[in-house]
């Protein structure tokens, strides 16, 4: 009998006032291939109706909400006073801490009080890594052979646990360690992490249901959807909590075991979220958290034959770096399988304004596009392109506005109700601070607005607005995730070869948005741009993809559009079987043409 112990170490910290002494045994059964073959059938057969799908509320956080604000504070004071969280390397059912394993520490900053240290993270060794692929194919057999409706129940228990009893830590844990104010907080790790983990099971209970639609006389068709052979490896980014939950959860609902590596700038939260699928059920061994050095960590894993697939979101030339990798060990020979290569990256992202647009809405969106999160989202708007007949309008509400952005740590109780806070790291600060220079050096640049920085308390960047008159300016092409937004004004007659330099300039192709009341012009640019944004936008900004309504991903050096969010991407996870049984029996080898 195969069994898996859910680990009974998570820390009070954690739990809550109402937190239960231990949490319960989670146990398997394997016992024998028939046992194993009742699950299968359950899983292809079983009737299964997810509980009724809405999108998950968003608290507004407004001046009213004097409860929410009380108890978001209590978390804050909860995950700071006591001094920085102790966070483990968890592979199997194993935790590895630095203090008893003499294994290297990385301490996790607050990006907006950079001399507050939030947690202190163990780091993985190269064995690390191999025990939790090991960890991995261990629990391969019992997970797969998990009733369907066993696994989701497991997510759709994390999701409630996650809107209710671990909300406001789940909250102040992002805005901590990965400097969102607590609107976009609530929106990433409460509302759209919840909507990841609730979607997924409906999509997978509608993936599941696809069958063949025709069995001739006598024969019964049917298809499996197997999980992928191998494991999963999970390489999740610091922006988003939500986007690191549906990394690890969409591949472990299909059956599939993962080894994932946290981002080092999003290490608290992402952690929270581990010991909550640990609540809710989740077996040891199935996700396995392995926070460590990016490279090593990457090295040993897709080096490993039983690699299956890689589940990432971050930088491009990361990405590149990696499906080169994997591709050069692919026709080494070292996989038994073609592995999986699920990625979505950067974003070089535009908001065209027409000359017929609602001037204020695109203003308005535009400001909301560039700087909510200081401009930290695959799906910023970095560039927008303006006609010169409404131009004066939208750069004075626009810049009136931006005046009054002022950056500040927005974790702090002076601070929660700001609206733009930190960069996420020196490195990010630094880069950003380069860009500005150049901006103020540049002759085919005029900063109209911000070009200030700080860093001696936290990594402040004043919310930047940079106009180029150059539509091959390297400002309208290259990806700077930060709070810098370039602006090219165009003569209202040429708005259509503004729409094919747009498409053209970068290899960019995630988001973007046109702002026009004239349909002609909207179909112009719906057309004209068909391969320039994955996700495209009609009078919205280019943000705020909601997880069942806009599925989200791009394509060209924008990553694989696998689409977060809608059921293509399950169908990435999965290894379809199909299985004919014939219930006749032959009298004849022989045709009727045999005659």
């Amino acid at each position: 009998m195969t069994q898996f112990r859910v680990s009974s170490t998570v820390p009070k910290l954690l739990l809550g006032s109402r937190a239960i002494s231990a949490l319960w045994a989670h146990r398997i059964a394997a016992s024998s291939p028939h046992a194993n073959y009742k699950r299968t059938v359950a899983q292809l057969s079983a009737p299964l109706v997810p509980p009724g799908l809405k999108n998950e509320p968003i608290k507004s956080f407004g001046k009213e909400s004097t409860v929410d604000w009380d108890l978001l504070r209590e978390s804050i004071i909860k995950l700071t006073d006591n001094g920085p969280l102790e966070i483990p390397v968890i592979v199997g059912d194993s935790e590895i801490y630095a203090a008893s394993s003499n294994r290297l520490v990385y301490n996790q900053h607050n990006p907006g009080n950079h001399a507050q240290i939030l947690a202190n993270v163990t780091q993985a060794n190269a064995e690390d890594v191999r025990v939790a692929v090991e960890a991995s194919s261990a629990a391969k057999e019992a997970w797969l052979n998990t009733p369907f409706v066993d696994r989701a129940a497991v997510f759709l228990k994390a999701a409630d646990l996650i809107s209710t009893k671990y909300r406001y830590t789940m909250l102040a844990a992002t805005m901590l360690g990965q400097g969102k104010n607590v609107y976009q907080a609530e929106i990433d790790c409460i509302a759209e992490l919840v909507d990841f983990f609730r979607f997924n099971v409906k999509y997978a209970q509608e993936l599941y249901s696809q069958q063949p639609i025709e069995s001739t006389p006598g024969v019964w068709n049917r298809a499996e959807y197997r999980p992928l052979e191998g494991f999963v490896y999970a390489v999740t980014p610091f922006n988003f909590t939500a986007i690191a939950a549906n990394l690890v959860g969409a591949p472990a609902l299909m059956g599939n075991t993962v080894v994932w590596k946290p981002s080092s700038y999003a290490t608290l939260s992402n952690y929270i979220l581990f010991r909550i699928l640990q609540e809710a059920g989740l077996p040891s061994g199935v996700i396995n958290f392995v926070p460590g050095e990016p490279n090593m960590v990457t090295d040993e894993l897709i080096n490993d034959p039983r690699f299956a697939s890689l589940h990432y979101t971050g930088s491009t030339a990361v990405f590149l770096n990696l499906y080169a990798k994997i591709t050069a060990n692919l026709t080494s020979g070292k996989y038994r399988d073609f592995p999986r290569i699920i990625g979505e990256t950067g974003g070089k992202n535009f908001h065209v304004v027409h000359e017929s647009a609602a001037v204020e809405n695109a203003a308005l969106n535009t400001l909301r596009g560039a700087f909510e999160y200081q401009g930290q989202k695959c799906s910023a708007t970095s560039r927008v392109y303006v006609s010169e007949s409404v131009w004066p309008k939208f750069s004075q509400i626009l810049l009136e506005n931006v005046s009054k952005l002022i950056p500040t740590n927005t974790s702090a109780v002076k601070g929660l109700q700001s609206f733009i806070g930190p960069v996420i790291h020196e490195n990010s600060f630094d880069k950003l601070a380069d860009v500005i220079d150049q901006a103020q050096t540049d002759p085919e640049l005029e900063i109209l607005y911000g070009g200030q920085y700080d860093k001696k308390q936290g990594y402040f960047v004043q919310p930047t607005v940079v106009r180029t008159s150059n539509l091959e300016h390297d400002f309208l092409k290259r990806e700077f995730f930060g709070p810098v937004l370039t602006v090219h004004v165009f003569k209202d007659a040429e708005y259509e070869s503004i729409l094919e330099s747009i498409d053209s300039n970068t290899n960019y192709a995630l988001t973007g948005s046109i702002f026009a009341n004239s349909r002609t012009a909207i179909r112009l640019a719906e057309e004209k741009l068909r391969y320039s944004a994955g996700n495209f936008y009609i009078n919205d900004k280019s943000t705020g993809a909601v997880v069942g309504q806009q599925w989200f991903g791009g394509a060209r050096m924008s990553g694989t559009n696998d689409k977060a969010g809608g059921s293509n991407i399950l169908t990435r996870f999965t290894s379809i079987r199909n299985v004919k049984e014939n219930f006749y029996e032959l009298a004849d080898y022989k045709y009727p043409s045999n005659f």
